[in-house]
């Protein structure tokens, strides 16, 4: 009955940057212009995938997908905080932070084990090009992404509930600007360490399992191409692959540095501006990443603004 009565559905306050009034203004200006780019360049890119029917292959099936991902991923936290910076008001509410803990957590971790799922294609576009119509169909390429939901699904559905049933001692406070599964366990008053080893357990499956396997594949990758002989093979391979390395670098580096931690060495505002990079920098410049070196993208984007018949014409 303790911990029922312990400041059970009672609302959070997240205290995010309301220590810093005039960081506020800025981080307003500044999370608006990056969420409106995420809006734009990912609702873009899922159109093109869907109505161009040149983008109607496996690699561009996994980018709407991925594009999906980041697009409900800054959502379930941008206008929240921004409504947060905009005001004095700093509350959530329980069941709106556990929605938001929840969502936030399934779309993390299924992006985790998508961007995995890329490698794959990439490491058969390049290393096994005469299988990769017959090895990547459509079956198989929903069955993949099938697999991340369902990862990202469990992680949530297990660490959600252990994280929000820790006892906080009428705590409400939550030094973070969104419910963050981290920030959330270190405001509780009871040994934790039960959580936080669950917690450690299911990131090395989570991302660090991901990670070796997109190692892998592009260490595989970097020997094929070493191995093709002319120079403009070997840049069409690389140009197939930088963009999705990019991503899991900007992706991974900061999220492994988040959650392969211990809570008790959690650094508040640290984290802040790290959580800040992956959830509204990292979703709004992935599509510039995909499409500044894919000409596919661009041809398509072209081919629906009307420009290629103009050119063409011209």
């Amino acid at each position: 009955m303790g911990r029922d009565n312990d400041s059970y559905h009672q609302a959070f306050i997240l205290v995010g940057f309301s220590d810093r009034p005039q960081l506020e203004i800025i981080l307003f200006a500044f999370i608006l212009i990056f969420y409106i780019l995420t809006l734009v360049g990912n609702t873009a890119i899922i159109l093109l995938s869907i109505v161009d029917s040149r983008l109607h292959t496996p690699m561009y099936f996994f980018l709407g997908n991925l594009s999906f991902l980041d697009l409900c991923f800054t959502t379930s936290i941008v206008p929240q905080l921004l409504w947060n910076l905009w005001g004095p008001e700093k509350t959530i509410t329980y069941h709106g932070c556990v929605a938001q803990l929840y969502i936030y957590m399934v779309l993390g971790s299924t992006e985790c084990v998508l961007l995995a799922v890329m490698s794959y294609d990439r490491y058969m576009a390049v290393c096994r090009p005469l299988h990769y119509t017959v090895g990547m169909h459509s079956h198989l390429c929903l069955q993949l992404v099938a697999v991340a939901w369902c990862c990202g699904f469990l992680n949530s559905f297990v660490m959600c509930p252990q994280t929000m049933h820790l006892s906080r001692c009428g705590r409400r406070k939550v030094d973070h600007f969104l419910c963050e599964m981290p920030a959330l366990i270190a405001m509780s008053c009871e040994d934790t360490m039960l959580v936080e080893a669950l917690a450690f357990v299911l990131g090395v499956a989570l991302l660090l399992v991901p990670l070796s396997l997109i190692l892998i594949s592009y260490g595989m990758i970097t020997a094929a191409v070493l191995r093709i002989k002319s120079a403009a093979g070997r840049k069409k391979a690389f140009n197939t692959c930088s963009s999705h390395l990019t991503v899991v670098i900007l992706f991974y580096g900061t999220i492994i540095y988040m959650y392969l931690q211990p809570a008790n060495s959690y650094s508040q505002d640290q984290g802040k501006f790290l959580t800040l990079f992956y959830t509204i920098v990292t979703p709004s410049v992935n599509p510039l990443i995909y499409t500044l070196r894919n000409k596919d993208v661009k041809g398509a984007m072209r081919k629906l603004l009307g420009w290629e018949k103009e050119n063409k014409e011209t």
